[in-house]
């Protein structure tokens, strides 16, 4: 572990596996598990989040490190009551703080236990799929087209393998790998190792290990150490509005100081007003806003994970619910991709020989695996006898290049006596012009198989020639050119009986799906059709009529057609980029090209089971290959996004009215209208129901659309119900500030607590509050536990002692609730009056 690749890079095959005491046949389980020990586990040094780190987070925020120093300068100052109620709120906020976020941590450890990176790797002679932390020097593992190298490895078996190094050099042009021995120093020219974390293109090699985890190039430079994160729109608006609010409460509090020393003078108590304005500036400060987010993110993580659908950051989940188009390829998602022979085409009449030769074609035979690994293989093994079975399995093979997008085949080359045996499997378009039938053969077959494809038959051609230069023949491309056509098969695949349920509430939601497909247009016509995606051939267009197309043209192809065929990935993502000038796009993808239409969409999706470049590059996994759970995502998204939305809306509306009222108050009353206590106090009650609205159901209306974080838009209504609050809160200083400060104090807080109760039901809507869903039985419970206890405490002596409240009278409480109630009328009212006006001012914008 100690040798860095340079002196690697010089060392033969025999002579590295002899250093990192190894053999072809790879390691014992029992020496594996002595070196995992020994070397630890194949990863960068990641330290779990302990609670700890949880709790030490929660000091960072200004909201707690303010009311530290109060603590601190309350006792300070010998005000002991005050310095251990500040404490009790500090307590109890960090509390409820640590606990929704710890359980937000341990929600994403546990989900990502369903996205570990395997590798196939020799164990005592045998192939084996463990974990990529798990791999140890001297194993032997195997890497092909898709995979990202899981260590540095010294190569000492090649076929026709390309990788690309540019996550580690930065170059962009890929290298072509070899075993043989080289004396450099520099990372790009050492092609017989392969470096972790770089990708398989084309090909498939060998390699023994020789450095993992930080010992690795790339370990040790550290450059994947520190992943670039992709922050979401809706991050970006929070932080930004965040700041915003801090500005404008600095300011504020600044301007209220400055008044109230030049208008009391002698007679202010300095303390008791810097303690006001810090109280009065925690009571506004939305320190909520974190938790709330990160709770409605996890919950939903969670709750997507049940449907079987993970996220690997949870902000993917509110760029989910903003999905507009979502493209996918068909097979899979809308149809079941298990395949069985419906119909074959042979020049020859012989059934039985087109089966045996498409099944040696096989790349899981070339590997000498059990059993069949994709839908094509398994449904070809079923149709071969016990004997043809074994048959197949007696071949040996030189050289395996599985099915690769760009080259639309795949090629095995199987030892015969005398020669070898070029087998190609793929596009029926490519494969029987390349082949050496007679124009009327080639002229039937293709009618053939677009005859089946109009069915909805996915086909597939098979060709064979006798080389004398098989690798030269190979790497020239020529594995096609020549070839004996020995026929066509055409495959059924029944489609999932929940794609058009699936699709219906993707229109529900108002979900475009388009499909991009490397199946022929008469295929994915007659699927499209049958789900209802489309109604003729005129909504679907081939990658090569795409291509001809002028970007102008491209552009209205995008817009107009739902189904994209036989496409390359460089034009899916040419496609998703076009769609991205006006919408946001979500891409469902698998394979090894997929990866740049992954970053490329605000979404990237994958199934379990992807490449490993492909799952690299996404942002949710599906561990179910179905469109329905990716609507329930987007779904669920929409949700997280509107009680995140409801909470900034509550908090900046009842919160600034609420605080400028009383700011003003404080100018004009020669006490303070409010202590800092039962400022904490009033803070804390009508917080503990805000962080629950992370729970609440969500009216179907809401998701109709997917909605975007509008800065204008929550401003609007918050400054018309902040107004509106700001009245009442003034309504209740006109009608109790010509009785004695307490009475003032005592009514006031009973009155914004209930108020900003109240408030939660109204704004949680866009409707008549009667009307709506009901709210989540946990924001019910909080706001009654508020509620009662805001009414409770000043009748109680701890209340009466500790806040100074008075013991409040029937008449004066039956005047508070009368207020409470007619401000939640003229809240409702107010807030119908603008939804109304806005979806009128919408529709004249789209008219």
């Amino acid at each position: 572990m100690s040798k860095t690749f340079d002196q690697w890079v010089g060392l033969d095959v025999k002579n590295s596996l002899e250093l990192l005491e190894s053999t072809s046949e790879g390691l014992s389980v029992s020496q594996a598990k002595e070196r995992l020990q020994k070397y630890g586990p194949n990863e960068f040094i990641k330290h779990d989040i302990g609670w700890w780190d949880v709790l030490r987070r929660q000091f960072t925020s200004p909201f707690t490190l303010i009311l530290v120093v109060v603590t601190m300068v309350s006792f300070a100052l010998g005000q002991m009551i005050d310095g251990l109620m500040v404490l009790l709120f500090l307590v109890i906020n960090v509390s409820l703080s640590f606990f929704q976020e710890y359980r937000s941590e341990r929600s994403i450890k546990l989900l990502k236990k369903f996205i570990t990176t395997k590798t196939h790797v020799m164990r005592g002679g045998k192939e084996e799929l463990v974990e990529g932390r798990s791999i140890v020097p001297g194993d032997i593992i195997l890497i092909e087209a898709g995979d990202i190298v899981p260590a540095d490895v010294r190569l000492i078996e090649v076929t026709n393998c390309t990788i690309d190094e540019s996550s580690l050099t930065g170059e962009s042009i890929s290298v072509e790998k070899s075993v043989e021995p080289i004396n450099t120093h520099e990372i790009f020219k050492a092609q017989c190792i392969a470096f972790s974390g770089t990708h398989v293109l084309v090909g498939r090699a060998l390699g023994v290990v020789f450095a993992t985890g930080l010992y690795t190039e790339i370990g040790s430079i550290a450059q994947l150490t520190d992943q670039a994160k992709r922050v979401s729109g809706f991050e970006t608006s929070i932080t930004a509005y965040s700041q915003v609010i801090l500005r404008v409460i600095f300011f504020t509090l600044l301007i209220v100081i400055g008044l109230n020393i030049a208008i009391k003078r002698e007679s202010i108590d300095l303390f008791s007003l810097l303690f006001f304005c810090i109280a009065l500036a925690i009571s506004v400060i939305p320190e909520g806003l974190p938790v709330v987010t990160t709770l409605a993110l996890s919950q939903g993580a969670l709750m997507l994970a049940k449907l079987k659908v993970v996220v690997k950051r949870l902000s993917a989940i509110e760029d989910l619910g903003s999905i507009e188009v979502l493209c996918t390829d068909k097979t899979g998602t809308l149809t079941e991709n298990v395949l069985s022979v419906a119909d074959v085409f042979t020049l020859r009449n012989d059934k039985r020989e087109l089966i045996m030769i498409a099944a040696v074609g096989s790349s899981f035979l070339g590997r000498q695996k059990k059993e069949p690994n994709n839908s094509f293989n398994i449904a070809l093994w079923k149709q071969l006898s016990d004997a043809d079975k074994k048959m197949a399995r007696s071949i040996t093979f030189e050289l395996v290049l599985p099915f690769d997008p760009m080259r639309r085949r795949s090629t095995v080359v199987i030892v015969r006596k005398d020669h070898h045996e070029i087998v190609v499997r793929g596009v029926p378009e490519l494969l029987i012009k390349a082949s050496n039938a007679s124009s009327a053969e080639k002229k039937n077959a293709l009618a053939w198989a677009s005859d089946q494809g109009k069915k909805g038959m996915r086909v597939l051609a098979v060709t064979k020639k006798v080389s004398k230069t098989t690798v030269k023949e190979i790497k020239g491309e020529m594995d096609i050119e020549g070839g004996e056509l020995v026929g066509v098969i055409a495959f059924e695949d029944p489609l999932k009986s929940s794609a058009v349920v699936a699709l219906r509430r993707a229109k529900e939601l108002g979900v475009q799906v388009k499909i991009l497909t490397g199946d022929s247009a008469e295929v994915s016509t007659h699927v499209a059709q049958k789900v209802g995606l489309i109604q003729s051939s005129d909504e679907v267009i081939t990658g090569e009529a795409f291509e001809n197309l002028s970007p102008l043209e491209q552009h209205e192809a995008v817009v107009s057609h739902h189904v994209f065929a036989r496409i390359s990935p460089e034009q899916k993502h040419a496609i998703i980029h076009i769609l991205q000038d006006h919408q946001s796009v979500g891409f469902l993808g698998e394979g090894i090209n997929d990866a740049p239409a992954l970053k490329t969409a605000q979404v990237g999706i994958v199934v379990h089971g992807a490449s490993d470049i492909a799952t690299q590059a996404a942002d949710v996994v599906l561990l179910d290959n179905d469109l329905g759970v990716i609507v329930d995502g987007i779904q669920k998204g929409r949700e997280v996004f509107a009680n995140t939305v409801k909470y900034i809306q509550a908090t900046l509306s009842s919160n600034f009215g609420n605080f400028f009222a009383v700011a003003v108050a404080s100018l004009l009353s020669s006490n303070l209208p409010m202590l800092p206590l039962q400022i904490l106090l009033l803070n804390l009650l009508s917080d503990l129901p805000m962080i629950s609205i992370a729970t609440d159901t969500v009216d179907p209306d809401e998701l109709h659309a997917p909605k975007k974080y509008q800065v204008h838009e929550v401003v609007a209504l918050a400054s018309i119900l902040g107004i509106v609050s700001s009245f009442f809160d003034f309504t209740f200083f006109a009608i109790f500030s010509h009785q004695n400060p307490a009475n003032l104090q005592t009514y006031w807080f009973i009155g914004s607590v209930l108020t900003e109760l109240a408030f939660i039901y109204s704004i949680r809507v866009q409707k008549f509050f009667l009307t709506s869903v009901r709210p989540s039985v946990l924001l019910i419970g909080l706001s009654v536990v508020a509620a009662i206890t805001s009414i409770v405490v000043p009748f109680t002596a701890f209340g009466q002692r500790v806040f100074e409240f008075i013991h409040p009278t029937a008449q004066s409480m039956g005047i508070v609730m009368f207020i409470v109630v007619l401000y939640f009328v003229v809240t409702e009212a107010a807030k119908l009056a603008y939804y109304s006006f806005a979806k009128k001012i919408e529709v004249k914008v789209h008219v």
